[in-house]
């Protein structure tokens, strides 16, 4: 197998499992560490991405900026990437964070609506960025469907494009099927990033691999959205026991998961019930708080509302369904 690029987005996905609290001094803090590890690409942004700190996504303790100004200034030899979603971020943030100094911007929307990021690839592209679409649920399409996506995102200038498990549903047939075929169709980098809510953060990306993948991601102690990542430091020592030498320095990683990041864990990142019906029903990840809360104000089974978000196919975007969502399920167990 090939070498793959590895992107460490502990400072981007991480950011919904310690509700969006990272100060500037520990991102420059971790971005160095990671930089020392020798690792190729450092995501930092809001959870939800550029211009994410909102009433709806969830509000930055600091203002984003300056965590990607610490990022930049930390960064040494590594690359700085930020996510993108359209109507959470507009053009104005890309150029803003293009002025600051990141190297990469991610695009990312619901897996068929590729059509909506043509001017933003185009945007990033005017601004000398490297590009990465991100292809969020993909589980909740077939392989061929995803590949014409992925097309559109190559035409628009899209350098790499990443199958995306944003609901930790996936098992390893179906990743592989899905990064092959955009394998098959491409003629960019394909990339793959895995949530650990059945527990196969870790074996999907090995079954990306062994499909072809091109770039894969992880978290420092798997910190992120829902179960979390795949954790960055059991990645690159399931690589180097594959002898798939990355070039990263792995004592360098464990001892940054373990004493920098393990300590800020607002709660034990385990596949507890909530997680395991988010990633059964196939709910976006970064619904997990919302739907807790949610739970606590109807007083009902957070599963329930797992459940009711699966069978409508909630995505990214709709977090306003999730109090719908538990005001009808607690209307329905009155009239019971």
């Amino acid at each position: 197998m090939k070498k793959p690029i590895v992107t460490d987005t502990t400072l981007r996905d991480g950011s919904h499992a310690v509700s969006h609290s990272f100060s500037p001094s520990f991102v420059g803090e971790v971005v160095s560490k990671l930089a020392d590890a020798n690792m190729p690409i450092i995501e930092v942004s809001h959870g939800s991405g550029l211009g994410g700190s909102t009433i709806q996504q969830g509000f930055s303790k600091f203002d984003e900026w300056k965590l990607i100004e610490s990022a930049v200034a930390n960064k040494k030899q590594s690359k700085i990437a930020s996510l993108f979603v359209p109507g959470i971020g507009t053009i104005p943030e890309i150029n803003n964070a293009s002025d600051i100094g990141i190297d990469v911007l991610r695009i990312a929307v619901h897996c068929t609506e590729a059509d909506v990021t043509q001017q933003y690839f185009e945007q990033a592209k005017k601004r000398g960025l490297e590009t990465v679409g991100f292809l969020m649920m993909s589980h909740t399409q077939p392989a061929k469907v995803l590949a014409e996506q992925a097309k559109l995102m190559e035409s628009y200038g899209a350098d790499c494009v990443y199958v995306v498990d944003s609901a930790g549903a996936l098992v390893p047939d179906g990743v592989r099927d899905r990064v092959a075929k955009l394998k098959e169709s491409l003629s960019i980098n394909v990339g793959f990033h895995a949530h650990n809510n059945l527990g196969l953060a870790i074996g999907n990306t090995v079954a990306a691999l062994e499909a072809g993948v091109d770039q894969i991601d992880g978290t420092l102690r798997g910190l992120g959205a829902g179960a979390g990542n795949a954790p960055t430091e059991v990645l690159v020592a399931v690589l180097n026991k594959m002898e798939i030498d990355t070039g990263i320095d792995l004592t360098i990683l464990m001892d940054a998961a373990e004493e920098i990041i393990a300590p800020i864990f607002h709660y034990p990142l385990v596949i507890d019930r909530d997680n395991l019906a988010a990633g059964y029903a196939g709910v976006y990840n970064s619904f997990l708080l919302h739907v807790r809360e949610a739970a606590v104000k109807f007083d009902i089974n957070p599963v329930s509302i797992m459940e009711e978000l699966g069978r409508r196919h909630a995505v990214a975007g709709q977090e306003d369904w999730i109090l719908d969502v538990a005001m009808e399920l607690a209307q329905k167990q009155l009239v019971r």
